[in-house]
């Protein structure tokens, strides 16, 4: 299966982004007579026309299920259903046959969760969680903890919400058996070492598990690099379709960890004495994927790459800077999260002002901002606050947009004063 998809975008310092951002329909749209300012991206980002013609041009001219039919659609559905594997692994530079295809990174922690700690964990063994955490990277282990009698251990984070690594080293004793650790934290922006942190986990006989989800949209990702045991990552929240993502995993592990769920094509023979499984990755995709989603995510690939990963992270580190400097001159702004490694997250809250009062009244001048706990309750009881509002700005905004975003804030801040 070919799809014609438009000309790519020029890369580095020759992007146009000005033609870049008008590749995305909905930025083109209203809100209440406003333009729409999306500062939302860290809640799921938006999609270039070449992923909604990608997924349309698949149910129009290729649909049929994935490796069930020698028929000409099937054919055209595995393979464009395995070429976005292909790609996405080089995206992520690991091999093809390691990366699982899934719904996103909540099914992939729980994937590991289940698969791999629950076999393997036992009463008196610790799993290591940092403070920053999504809860889809917390309540997976604490489900595991409670059913093998392991404990959860929270690794603290700095006031600035950068990582406190000598105590996380400290922290890594004899009982440690996993580490879970977010590449970029989505409420904070915080970018943690993880090339650093899982080099020391390695060296303590620690699995590692990164949630990718912040990570692989807004800078290059080199999971061989990184060194871990498991990274993964969310399609959605990379220009791509809801419902996809992935789990990569060591060989060793995608070998030895037994099916998350039985069913359908994740089999090699079936009787009712037994059934052999089928080889990892497939083992562990049982069931019709979401085949159409991933032939968008491979479409969204493809634009990132031709984008330019280097650029869009380049592109998103001068916009923090220039929010970040905006944000610093409203009176009774509170920002959290200052870390020295820092994406494009901009959590706050003005003091005398709810953050969903804020939101709401942002939205009517058009400004999609997220307001709430952002599934990081334990990050924010840290913080002594129950929600903040947070900016999660990406490639296709504008420093224009900051502009207008601060003004409107700046009128939110006095009609709640």
């Amino acid at each position: 299966m070919t799809l014609s998809l438009p000309p790519q975008p020029l890369q580095g310092s020759d992007a146009d982004w000005a033609a870049i951002r008008g590749d995305f329909p909905l930025l083109q749209r209203q809100v209440h007579g406003k333009p729409l300012i999306y500062f939302d991206s860290a809640n799921t980002g938006q999609k270039p026309a070449s992923v909604i013609e990608a997924t349309d041009a698949f149910y129009r001219h290729h649909n049929a299920n994935v490796s069930r039919a020698v028929h000409t659609l099937g054919t055209e559905a595995t393979d464009a259903y395995e070429a976005s594997r292909r790609k996405l692994a080089n995206f992520l530079n690991v091999r093809a046959d390691d990366l699982v295809l899934c719904s996103g990174t909540t099914f992939a922690l729980n994937l590991v969760a289940y698969s791999w700690a629950l076999p393997q964990l036992k009463a008196g063994d610790v799993i290591l969680v940092s403070r920053m955490e999504h809860h889809a990277n917390i309540v997976p282990w604490q489900l595991v903890a409670q059913r093998t009698g392991a404990s959860v251990r929270v690794a603290e984070i700095l006031p600035d919400g950068s990582l406190d690594l000598p105590a996380l080293y400290a922290a890594m004793t004899g009982e440690v058996k996993l580490l879970a650790i977010a590449h970029v934290s989505n409420v904070l922006g915080t970018v943690n070492p993880v090339r650093e942190i899982c080099r020391e986990a390695r060296k303590r006989g620690v699995i590692t598990v990164v949630d990718g989800s912040q990570a692989a949209p807004h800078r290059p990702v080199d999971v061989t690099a990184i060194g871990c045991d498991f990274y993964a990552i969310t399609g959605h929240k990379m220009c791509g379709p809801t419902g996809t993502g992935a789990l990569w995993a060591r060989r060793e592990h995608l070998q030895a960890m037994p099916p998350f769920i039985g069913g359908g094509e994740m089999i090699k023979e079936v009787s009712f004495e037994g059934t052999v499984f089928n080889d990892a990755p497939h083992k562990f995709e049982a069931g019709t994927p979401n085949i159409a989603g991933f032939v968008g995510l491979g479409a969204a690939v493809d634009y990132l790459q031709g984008v330019g990963m280097a650029a869009i992270e380049q592109r998103e580190t001068e916009l923090l800077a220039h929010a970040t400097e905006e944000l610093s001159r409203i009176p009774g702004l509170r920002l959290f999260g200052t870390a020295p490694e820092k994406a494009a997250v901009l959590s706050f809250l003005i003091e005398g002002a709810h953050s969903h009062d804020l939101a709401t009244l942002l939205d009517l001048e058009g400004v999609a901002v997220r307001s709430g706990q952002h599934c990081a309750h334990p990050l924010l009881q840290y913080f002594g606050v129950t929600a903040t509002c947070r900016a999660s700005l990406a490639f296709y905004n504008t420093h224009q947009e900051i502009e207008q975003f601060v003004v409107a804030l700046d009128k939110a801040r006095r009609l709640l004063a």
